[in-house]
This record gives C-alpha cells, structure tokens and sequence, in this order.
C-alpha cells in the first residue's frame, strides 16, 4: 500500500465531529508519533488530545516534553466520556493492560504484528521507529512540520535506532534526511544533553555492588525501584562496559518484576531471547538490541531470590544461543 493510500485509510476514520484520544506509553518515539498525529488530524477533528500512562522520569524525555510543548494528559486524569476515536502510535493494544481500555479506531506501529483490532492497522516490523512512518504520513499529506514537531520526530528516531546502531532501515535514514532540514539543532542537542539527576547515582550504586559477569554478560537486581526508567538508564549506562555485549537489570516497581535487556546488536534478538526465557510468565518482547519484561509479582514464589532466578531462567532457556 502507498503511503498515500495509507493517509487516506487513515483519515477515513475520522470525522469533523471527532473527539480523537491518542493512547501512548510515552518515551521520545511515541510522544514525536503522537505529536504528529495531532498536526495531521488538525482542523479535520473537533479535537485531538494525548494521554499517557507510564511515569515519565528520564532527563531526556521531560526535557523533549519541557522544551518541544507536547501536551500530555495523565490517562487518569483522563474522561473518556469525552472522547468518541481512539488511536494508539509506537504500541499496540496488548502490549499494556492500561490500553485495553478502548477500542481503537487506528493503530500504527513499527514493532512486530501481534494484535488486529484497529479498524484501521498500520504494523511496518521492519521499521527501525514509528517516528519514520508518521513522517511518511507528513510527507503525504504535503504538511511541511513544524520546527518543534521535526526535531521531535528526529529525536524518536534517532532514540529508537540508537543514532542508526541498531535495527534502522533506508526508510528511517530518508525520514531523518528529511526531517532534519526543519529540525532545532540547538532545542535537539538541548534534549540529548539533559542533565543526568542526582538521584541516578544511588540506583546506580545500587546495581554496581549486585552485579553478576558471566560470559560477557552482566547481570544486576536493584531491588525495589521509584521508576523503571531507572533500570533502563543502568542497563544503558553498563553497556559502556568494553567486555559486556548482554546487559539486564531488573528491578520491582508497583508489584511488577521489570526486566531490561541491552545488547551490542551482533546477538541473537534480545527480544525473542526474552520471549524464550520469560514469554511463558508475563509480557515479553522488544527489538533486536533491546527488549522488556514485565511479571507480576504474585505469579511467583513469595520468597522467590529474584537476582539469581533471573539469571538462572536466562542462562538456561536462552544463554548458549545468545552469545
């Protein structure tokens, strides 16, 4: 299907007399996706507002949320008796308990197909960031972006892609080509930049003195955590390590066991290793270079040592075939 086409089907969904809710679990891909859902439903819709669920925390993310004006709503806050359409971007509605709370009108992502509920579904796989699929929708649709929407949308690629290190196609190399012409390379260093907090440190700390090498892969429990952000920013902060290529920090947060996954890109896909090791027990799934696991905490033994059984289940369903 072309890009027009896809345009197309997409506003076919919408009428003048929507009230448009854009549902998103919201890191620099999927706020720069809904942004830009926003601009192209412009004046077609009566209104378009975005909502979020996950506690946003990392310097990065609130400086793009400080410095490029998207407006977001806590999904709590949230009166869905407003809102008649429902999209989500950069997800898709299993991915969370808290989007199965509507039925979505649309549904565009660029992670691997594993629902078809949307009336309309736009599932690109292969794309390295969502942010490059709604920059084809721009394109389309001739809507030049705006400055702040640009440099939004080149920071959700080049924060899904890794600078273009990891999962990127022709397609997201175009949209950042593209894109970078109107983009604020001063606001776009701004939110690279981002002060690392204070508090950092201490989880940081934390994760260092439980730490676990085994053949090139590090291993770190932080025990209960104020966010999962932190976890990933450990997990992220120990793959400067030059001998590890398998970083996975895991922490507790809201009776939830969250696992973060890195790795160097050259192994297997840290997302189906996840799926290996931990599909059978929660949410489990990611990219090639990066994946996430989610477990309730009442699914497994109240005096489960949580530090040594995750690496224990993944040494043993996924070890060998990941190195």
């Amino acid at each position: 299907m072309s890009n027009i086409k896809r345009l197309e089907a997409f506003l076919a969904c919408f009428s003048p007399e929507s009230r448009v809710l854009v549902v998103i679990n919201a890191d620099p891909d999927a706020i720069a996706c809904a942004m830009a859902v926003k601009r192209l439903l412009w004046r077609k819709v009566s209104v378009v507002s975005i909502a979020y669920f996950n506690e946003i925390s990392r310097p990065d993310n609130l400086a793009m949320l400080r410095l490029l004006g998207a407006d977001l709503v806590l999904l709590p806050k949230i009166d869905e008796r407003k809102f008649n359409s429902f999209v989500v971007v950069d997800s898709q509605p299993d991915h969370h308990e808290c989007f199965a709370m509507f039925r979505y009108d649309a549904i565009i992502d660029h992670h691997p197909l594993s629902c078809d509920v949307g009336k309309f579904n736009d599932i690109r796989g292969g794309y390295g960031a969502c942010s490059t699929m709604l920059t084809e929708y721009l394109k389309a649709a001739r809507i030049k972006p705006s400055a702040k929407l640009a440099t939004a949308l080149v920071f959700g690629i080049k924060s899904d892609t890794s600078g273009f290190l990891r999962q990127a196609t022709i397609e997201d190399v175009k949209a950042f080509q593209y894109l970078y012409r109107y983009a604020n390379p001063y606001l776009l260093t701004r939110i690279e930049q981002a002060e690392f907090e204070e508090e950092h440190l201490d989880i940081l700390a934390a994760t260092i003195q439980t730490r676990k090498i085994i053949n090139n892969r590090i291993y770190a429990h932080a025990g209960k955590v104020s966010n999962p952000d932190e976890c990933v920013i450990t997990a992220d902060f120990f793959m400067r390590i030059s001998s590890i290529n398998w970083s996975i920090v895991s922490g507790v947060y809201n009776e939830n066991l969250v696992i973060i996954f890195r790795n160097d890109g050259l192994r297997k896909s840290a997302g189906t290793a996840v799926k290996q090791a931990f599909g059978d027990l929660g949410s489990a799934g990611g990219h090639k270079s990066m994946a996430r696991v989610e477990i309730a905490m009442k699914d497994l033994p109240p005096d489960l040592d949580l530090g040594p059984w995750i690496i224990d289940r993944m040494e043993k369903h996924a070890g060998r075939k990941i190195e």
